[in-house]
């Protein structure tokens, strides 16, 4: 007898409904489905039933049990979006119905790729006309993911062929690969419930990651903390659970009331609830009307049910057997995970019209025809990236400065996974990693054009004032770099300095190679402003009075002044008046003399001028060391 190993691989039933599904599923596991009242007395399945399914070989797969009636598509749907492959049923006194069909263009638009077919209730019919729904089915799923796929006729009421069907399902899990368990846990909950002993218990399939005791997760939209009590698979406590898992969780510091089918539970700090997803979307070939621009649909997405609408980027409708790049904007939050298949129903009348998954599900509105066209593009690169790396690149080169929180949003990686990436495009070069801070990355490509920018203003600063030893830093990286905070600004001047294409020195950024002229000179313009400054005295002139009081121009004025403060001759006190050096040793004398404490009063009486230029004065002295105050007076420091 094989030994019994949980596998991470979920199988989902579907077809319509009578065909059989939950009494197949009754036969092969021991498990009634159907738990509800209502569904006892009417006879048909209405919520998802879960159960484990134990195969020949040993392994045992989570099978989850969907409605088949057409009122209960968005239980189907919440069900079939976890699965890894699926158990169709069809009856075969029956044959292909309505719903057959419905249920099978949803799992070829939510991506199912691997199934089998379960031809029910064989001992019905006699074995000519049980041959004729073969090729009836044959024909049928012809064009669909599930095209060749075995046929396997049983009776759930005789035992006809379950030990052929078990064995096919065995074969069908060999082709199944297990999903990736790395990465923040995400799980959509499809079940809410108290246990005693447990308190709230919830249950979902879970899309990634792990998840063990004492975890502490996140239920959003809402965001609350959960603690992590106990894990059961299949009722049974284990150490952790993973992505492709049926899991149920026992949580702590929430209760029942707070929690709702289709929220999701996940890892804190890396998912985050949206309105806006970026998708690429299937429109049934048998859909009998297009989607037209920002159409309001109802939306299937994990276990959530949300109206929204389908906002196309390159055309205004999208027509049947079309596949587009789109958004879906939503009415309310939703929290979808990367790659998340979804369905898109009519509004009314309730129809499915296609369907397919989310390439980012944290999306911006494009604005305008070239920023549709620009996120087109986007969307065409991210969805050809198959690693986590290859989508970072991406993103870096279509936002050019990318903190690394918003890149953990969008990538839904954990923070350490996005800083190791951005350490990566750093060191090949396709970015700038700054990580201080919260970190930022910035596309090497956008630092080219920064740097063309910066030698070019920087010639012409050379070449227009030889004796200006350059630009202050502060005011290059405002020029330059007006998206990126000062303090990072720097750190990539600094790279530059690194590399030998720029100069630093005092604060002041020049050219390699470039060397100022005698400091001692000072330019015409810098004359004028410097008597205009005497004339003035201690009445400081704030700097846009020097254009109207000198004749020259904004822009002259402003090269002057900065000369001058490069060459220690001007000083700019309080923030925005204007000292020069001759002004300043004057105020500095005045005030040796007053004979008693130095105050603000004391020192506008002995200057002549005001308190609004006096105490600015006395602050840029406290500042520069001259003066020291002490509470509402003030002393000279020897020298």
């Amino acid at each position: 007898m094989p030994q019994c190993l949980e596998i991470p691989i979920v199988l989902g039933t579907a077809g319509h409904i009578d065909h059989g599904k939950t009494t197949l599923v009754r036969v092969l596991t021991g498990v009634d489905c159907d738990r509800l009242g209502d569904e006892k007395r009417r006879g048909i399945t209405i919520e998802l039933g879960f159960a484990p399914l134990s195969l020949p070989s040993g392994r045992v797969v989570s099978i989850v049990d969907v409605p088949g009636h057409e009122r209960f598509i968005r239980h189907m749907v919440a069900g079939a979006a976890g699965i890894d492959g699926v158990l169709f049923v069809i009856s075969a006194d029956e044959g292909v119905r309505a719903q057959t069909r419905e249920h099978l263009d949803i799992l070829g638009l939510i991506g199912v790729r691997h199934g089998l077919i379960a031809l029910t209730k064989s001992d019905l019919v006699e074995k000519d006309y049980l041959e004729l729904v073969v090729e009836e089915v044959r024909d049928e799923i012809r064009g669909t993911f599930i095209e060749g796929a075995e046929i396997i006729p049983v009776s759930s009421s005789t035992g006809f062929n379950l030990g052929g069907l078990l064995s096919a399902i065995d074969r069908l899990v060999d082709g199944i690969p297990f999903r990736d368990s790395e990465g923040p846990f995400f799980m959509p909950v499809d079940r809410v419930f108290p246990v005693k002993g447990f308190g709230s218990v919830v249950t979902g399939t879970a899309y990634r990651g792990k998840v063990r005791k004492d975890d502490t997760l996140v239920l959003l939209p809402r965001g609350l903390k959960a603690d992590i009590r106990s894990v059961q698979i299949h009722d049974t406590p284990v150490n952790e659970g993973r992505s492709g898992q049926r899991i149920a969780l026992s949580l702590g510091g929430v209760s029942l009331s707070e929690i709702e089918r289709g929220e999701v539970l996940c890892t804190p700090g890396v998912f985050t609830p949206t309105v806006r997803m970026d998708i690429r979307l299937s429109i049934l070939p048998a859909s009998p009307d297009p989607v037209v621009h920002w159409q309001r649909v109802r939306i299937h997405i994990g276990t959530a049910d949300v109206v929204g609408r389908v906002a196309l980027l390159d055309r205004e409708k999208a027509n049947p057997g079309e596949d587009v790049f789109a958004q879906i904007v939503t009415e309310e939050p939703v929290v979808a995970v990367r790659g998340e298949p979804f369905i898109i129903r009519f509004y009314s009348p309730l129809m499915t019209i296609g369907g397919g998954s989310v390439l980012m599900p944290f999306a911006k509105r494009p604005r305008g025809h070239k920023g549709r066209i620009a996120h087109w593009n986007f969307l065409e690169k991210i969805s050809r990236a198959g690693s986590s790396k290859e989508r970072f690149s991406v993103l870096s080169s279509h936002l050019p400065v990318l903190p690394v929180k918003e890149a953990v949003m969008i990538l839904q990686e954990l923070p350490d996974t996005v800083n190791s990436l951005a350490a990566d495009a750093d060191g090949s070069g396709l970015a700038v990693f700054l990580d201080s801070g919260e970190g930022l990355v910035v596309a090497s490509s956008l630092l080219d054009r920064k740097r063309e920018e910066i030698s070019s203003l920087l010639a012409g600063l050379h070449e227009e004032e030889p004796e200006n030893p350059g630009m202050p830093a502060d005011i290059l990286c405002r020029k330059i770099f007006p998206e990126i905070e000062g303090r990072n600004a720097k750190k990539i001047l600094e790279r530059w300095v690194e590399k030998g294409l720029i100069i630093i020195e005092d604060q002041r950024v020049r050219l390699t190679g470039f060397v100022p002229t005698d400091a001692s000179k000072v330019s015409a313009s810098g004359s004028v402003i410097l008597e205009f400054c005497s004339r003035r005295l201690f009445q400081l002139p704030a700097i846009d009075e020097i254009s109207d009081g000198t004749g020259l121009s904004g822009e002259a004025t402003a090269r002057s002044v900065d000369a001058l403060r490069a060459k220690g001759q001007m000083f700019l006190a309080g923030g925005e008046f204007l000292v020069s050096r001759e002004v300043l040793d004057r105020f500095i004398d005045l005030i040796g003399k007053i004979e008693g404490d130095i105050t603000v009063a004391t020192a506008r009486d002995t200057t002549g001028s005001s308190r609004k230029f006096v105490l600015p004065l006395l602050e840029m002295l406290d500042s520069m060391g001259i003066t020291r105050r002490i509470q509402e007076k003030r002393i000279i420091r020897k020298k």
